[in-house]
């Protein structure tokens, strides 16, 4: 029976697998900057939105889907411009990319993803963007997604790199 339930817990969304309080490993949750990283965490800024506010998002379960349930202050973000930090997520290979996640934390390793996706944010830009290591701003259009194939909670679309 126990070996059933891991099986059925195993086929199901990680965010699910959280609520069920599976004992398989998850990736949900903010991300949390490593003392160990080799990279600084984020600078202070005035002008980005706070990490802390897109990763205060509650979720629930509905049939074998978690959702996101935003705030007010969430969904007062949506369709208008913003800008953001964070670290660059490559979705594919090249030294300037057009689409990428955008991170609260930095990669501690090229395999495991940081946080859930309350910590990730995916952004399509107008021009390529160098890829760093460093922290970079970007400013677009955000969407706040309540149903994403893809299980994101957020998305700049149009966007351009800041300095």
């Amino acid at each position: 029976m126990k070996r059933r339930l891991l099986l059925a817990a195993s086929l199901l969304p990680l965010g699910a697998r959280a609520q069920l309080g599976s004992p398989v490993p998850q990736g949900s949750g903010p991300g949390v900057h490593s003392p160990n990283s080799p990279f600084a965490p984020l600078p202070q800024r005035n002008d980005v939105i706070p990490w802390s506010l897109l990763t205060s998002v509650k979720t629930r379960v509905e049939k074998n889907k978690v959702l996101p349930v935003f705030q007010p202050e969430q969904l007062a973000l949506n369709q208008k411009s913003q800008r953001l930090q964070g670290f660059m997520m490559p979705l594919e290979p090249g030294e300037r990319q057009r689409h990428f996640l955008l991170s609260s934390v930095p990669l501690s390793c090229n395999f495991c993803v940081p946080g859930g996706p309350e910590s990730m944010v995916e952004v399509r830009t107008r021009e390529p963007v160098r890829y760093t290591l460093d922290p970079v701003v970007v400013e677009g259009r955000f969407a706040v997604l309540s149903d994403d194939p893809y299980g994101l909670y957020y998305r700049i679309t149009d966007a351009v790199g800041v300095k």
